[in-house]
């Protein structure tokens, strides 16, 4: 079975590829997408293949997108990080899903489900994209505009606007502000990238997600990673990892 996997996230992407493999080790991945724009590319230049797995959110904007600019005629399971209320929109359309993080179970379920829809007695049904997307854009929640942060007995409200960027320190997270203080936040860097608009935060590496207004200046570095320069200046430099590093340049030309 040929399969198209479309995900932002490089780790993300290896995990489905592995289950993938646990599952049948027959199945290819014959292309592995990022965006919006080069989804749309390679389906409109390529035949369909047997099976998409497809993120909601993109290195560019909701998958939705790709829809009114080009056809995909192939079974579509999504994937996505939202809500129960978002997964029960998708379970009326009869479009099955994977609730990140992804389980092998969940994986072999929606493929044993695709195996059964797609056989001779019992054909996939057609599904209104359009209606889709509508449905999970009433079911999805605003970007997070401020947070609840500590310092010693402190708390204290942080609105984005004052946010240079959230680092992650051993167990612990931290806001840094754009005035040079730091405080505790009770959210990981991964719960933090689905919360923040990510037109004005980038998750550079395992450990920062940086607001753009902390970019003070960008380096070559080795490897062909960058190195950057944030305002306030962390204790440590700060590299992309070498995955993060065209998405990166693209969120700064953005």
């Amino acid at each position: 079975m040929d399969v198209v996997l479309i995900e932002d996230e490089a780790v993300a992407a290896e995990g489905l590829v592995a289950l993938l493999a646990r599952y049948d080790p027959a199945i290819r991945v014959v292309e592995r997408l990022d965006s919006v724009e080069d989804a749309v590319q390679w389906f409109a230049n390529n035949p369909p293949p047997r099976l998409v797995l497809l993120d909601v959110q993109l290195a560019d904007g909701l998958c939705f997108d790709i829809f009114p600019q080009v056809a995909i005629r192939c079974p579509i399971i999504f994937t996505t990080a939202y809500d129960q209320y978002a997964i029960q929109a998708f379970q009326v359309t009869s479009i099955d899903y994977l609730l990140k993080p992804i389980a092998y179970a969940d994986l072999h379920r929606a493929l044993e489900k695709l195996r059964l829809l797609t056989t001779e007695y019992a054909p996939a049904p057609e599904v209104d994209f359009r209606q889709l997307a509508a449905v999970f854009q009433q079911f999805r929640e605003p970007y997070k505009t401020r947070f609840l942060a500590r310092c010693n007995d402190r708390l204290q409200f942080k609105t984005t606007e004052e946010i240079a960027y959230f680092c992650a320190d051993g167990k612990f997270v931290y806001l840094v502000g754009l005035d040079r203080r730091r405080f505790l936040v009770d959210y990981t860097l991964e719960q933090l990238e689905a919360l923040l608009d990510p037109r004005q935060f980038f998750r550079l590496n395992r450990k920062y997600v940086v607001s753009l207004a902390a970019v003070h200046d960008i380096r070559t570095y080795a490897g062909s990673r960058l190195r950057v320069l944030l305002q306030p200046a962390p204790y440590a430099e700060v590299i992309t990892s070498r995955e993060r590093v065209a998405e990166f340049k693209a969120w700064l030309d953005h």
